[in-house]
């Protein structure tokens, strides 16, 4: 059952989603910019994001419904599941 969940977040846009993870996203969104305005670069609170992300979908899928989760990830993001900005 948790597989499944897990799966079935990796079909959905993430605008589809609920208020919950948009204001989820605004949190995190918030914390890059603090973490920016410290000094902090944006590729090391990137890093960061994805190592405390995934720390959490594993502890709450399991290792493999988190790899099946990632394996989805590179054809996302090619197809711009994750650019927020116009492409040209």
């Amino acid at each position: 059952m948790r597989e499944t969940m897990l799966q079935d977040t990796a079909v959905a846009t993430y605008d589809a989603d609920s208020d919950d993870k948009r204001v989820a996203l605004g949190l995190v969104t918030e914390a890059f910019a603090e973490g920016c305005l410290d000094g902090l670069d944006g590729d090391c609170m990137a890093q960061a994001a994805l190592f405390a992300a995934f720390q959490e979908l594993v502890a709450t899928y399991g290792e493999e419904a988190t790899a099946s989760y990632a394996e989805g990830l590179p054809e996302r993001i090619r197809a711009g599941g994750f650019t927020t900005t116009l492409q040209h």
